[in-house]
């Protein structure tokens, strides 16, 4: 097959809406209970994310949410009803799922032989406290290794409530990645084989990547200096 005869792979650019502003932050990091070491200190920009977006997407995203919505329909589930919205922004596909369904849009990418994801790559969390209702988020990397593609799932629970269901039945390599959200987040995945911490001690207080985090800590040597925690160092702000 020469060049000019293969399918066009080209990832599309096309973005969302202007999308829901959930915030303001100050600063590089929106630390607000210690000084700004960044030199950013007076930085002020709107929390904004990506809205909703429309057809067509473009490129192949059109064709792997075709096949998706048509699988989920054909097991008996209405689409809307698991993909709250499709977001197609910086050219990557997201579909935002909720959370109940979570494990079989998973189970459904790996299996359906025209989308096959057979690799999730992993999952992260977000903190963002202004996103109410839903403040703790997770998204998952899924690659296809059999198409050569690559997307993202994403699931929201509020800080009330922060359950997600478990996808290590699906991705056993999930295991040590859900285990991190949890230590850092406190987001907790239902039916996780053994749900611990894996970085910070068992008998830790709090989840430190969150935003409400304290920024204190503790002072620390290093090379025979001693290095003064977050809260005590200089604000350039």
């Amino acid at each position: 097959m020469s060049e000019q005869d293969r399918p066009d792979e080209r990832v599309p650019v096309q973005r969302g809406d202007t999308g829901e502003a959930i915030g303001v932050r100050k600063g590089m990091f929106g630390a607000n209970n210690g000084g700004d070491t960044t030199g950013y200190g007076r930085l002020v920009r709107t929390v904004r994310l990506p809205g909703e977006s429309v057809r067509p997407y473009g490129g192949w995203f059109d064709e792997v949410a075709d096949e998706l919505e048509g699988a989920l329909e054909e097991q008996g589930l209405v689409p809307s009803n698991a993909i709250e919205k499709t977001v197609v922004d910086r050219g990557q596909l997201t579909f935002h799922i909720a959370r109940e369904h979570l494990p079989r849009v998973a189970r459904t990418l790996r299996d359906d032989p025209a989308l096959r994801f057979e690799l999730c790559t992993g999952v992260s969390g977000v903190h963002y406290p202004g996103d109410k209702g839903r403040e703790l988020h997770a998204v998952y990397h899924m690659r296809s290794i059999t198409h050569a593609r690559v997307i993202r799932l994403e699931v929201t629970a509020p800080d009330a409530d922060p359950h997600v269901p478990s996808v290590v039945d699906v991705y056993p390599a999930n295991n040590w990645h859900e285990r991190e959200v949890y230590d850092f987040f406190g987001l907790v995945f239902d039916g996780h084989p053994a749900l611990t911490r894996i970085m910070m001690p068992d008998d830790w207080q709090g989840f430190p990547q969150r935003k409400d985090y304290p920024l204190g800590g503790i002072p620390v040597e290093y090379k025979g200096a001693q290095i003064p925690s977050p809260d005590q160092r200089r604000s350039y702000s």
